[in-house]
């Protein structure tokens, strides 16, 4: 099982990643978003910021839809981010080698090819 804590020193272990500040985590590289904690939004309720899910940049509809498909168990979306590369994962459901490779693929996607 992985928590908040695993996906912040995953993060920072890439090359060129900045922290953003923030109530949960936030890492970006080249000024794109590639992991960051879910930001929950329910009618008449201020939002609130969830560590526990992590949200993570896939690349495209294909991938987000393999990956909703093929482990629903860990994978989730919501239609908010209906058209947007994006899934969320159930941090508490991966283990931190699965957790590894994902959080390296999303940033892999958003660093500049000159950076990697």
């Amino acid at each position: 099982m992985a928590d908040a804590e695993d996906v912040r020193n995953l993060a920072r272990s890439l090359p060129d990643v900045v922290e953003i500040d923030s109530e949960g985590f936030d890492f970006r590289v080249a000024d794109k978003g590639f992991v960051w904690s879910y930001p929950e939004r329910r009618p008449g309720e201020r939002r609130r910021i969830r560590t526990d899910v992590a949200v993570l940049y896939v690349g495209d509809e294909a991938e987000k839809q393999a990956l909703l498909l093929g482990e629903p168990e860990l994978f989730f979306t919501t239609s908010a981010y209906d058209g947007l590369p994006l899934v969320m994962l159930w941090l508490e459901r991966v283990d931190v080698r699965r957790l590894t490779e994902l959080i390296t693929d999303a940033w892999r996607m958003r660093v500049p090819a000159h950076c990697q």
